[in-house]
């Protein structure tokens, strides 16, 4: 169920990312969900290894290299998506990224929490 909820956040995050950065193009609800899906599977396969491979140049950082991952995963993605879901660049692929981590944040800490801790009580 929480991968289910995670897809979904992930694909309403994409969407926005999309309208309001220019280069970064999805084509509908049916593309944000499928690229968030691949993207939840390559940060659950490729994303470790790149974490082990980068483990220096993230610490020297100070973690902000994990951005850059971030960004290679997006750019992994809309490779394998093709037409449905393009990035004009690495640097849009950055700045999304960062927009991504930092949205994916605040629905984190400002409505699933809460929800989980009523549910707890």
């Amino acid at each position: 169920m929480k991968w289910i909820l995670s897809i979904i956040v992930n694909s309403i995050i994409l969407i926005v990312v999309a309208g309001y950065i220019d280069s970064f193009h999805l084509e509908g609800l049916t593309a944000a969900i499928i690229a968030s899906v691949i993207l939840s599977v390559l940060n659950i396969i490729v994303k470790p290894i790149l974490v082990i491979l980068t483990l220096p140049v993230t610490v020297l950082s100070l973690g902000l290299f994990l951005f850059v991952i971030n960004a290679i995963t997006l750019m992994i993605t809309q490779g394998l998506m093709g037409d449905s879901f393009v990035i004009d660049g690495f640097g849009t692929a950055v700045l999304a990224a960062i927009i991504i981590s930092i949205l994916n944040l605040l629905i984190q800490k400002v409505i699933i929490d809460p929800i989980q801790e009523k549910k707890r009580k």
